[in-house]
């Protein structure tokens, strides 16, 4: 329960840093301080964020790739925040693709709509396909 805890505080911390451009350090340890989390949850919470903050050109570009006729910058606050931790995730390869999509369709079902949840499962679907035809190739 504390990952999914984790996860839906690294979304909410990618929300508050694209919504009011506050500092990523300050949002970091002010969140952390609210939660009671085991440190192997602090730690995927802490490189979730900085992941998504510091390849986020990269994960924009991707989610672009298959938005199709949707710029990422058009996309809602909510949306965009929750697929750019999903892309992350799904490329950073450490949780099973399953548990990320089923966790992000989640997050939209909670924060967002059930149209956003089909978006974000299209997407997502998308994503894992061409990382599993990147990967056999390799």
């Amino acid at each position: 329960m504390s990952r999914k805890l984790a996860r839906q505080t690294a979304f909410q911390i990618l929300y508050q840093l694209d919504l009011a451009k506050t500092d990523l350090q300050e949002t970091l340890d002010s969140r952390l301080a609210e939660l009671h989390l085991e440190q192997a949850d602090r730690d995927y919470l802490f490189e979730a964020v900085k992941g998504v903050v510091t390849n986020r050109t990269e994960v924009d570009e991707l989610l672009a790739r298959f938005a199709k006729d949707w710029k990422v910058e058009r996309m809602g606050y909510v949306d965009r925040n929750i697929l750019r931790l999903a892309a992350y995730e799904l490329y950073s390869g450490d949780v099973p693709d399953k548990v990320i999509v089923n966790e992000a369709v989640e997050l939209a079902k909670r924060f967002s709509d059930a149209r956003a949840a089909k978006f974000i499962n299209g997407i997502l679907g998308s994503i894992i396909d061409v990382i599993a035809v990147n990967h056999s190739d390799e």
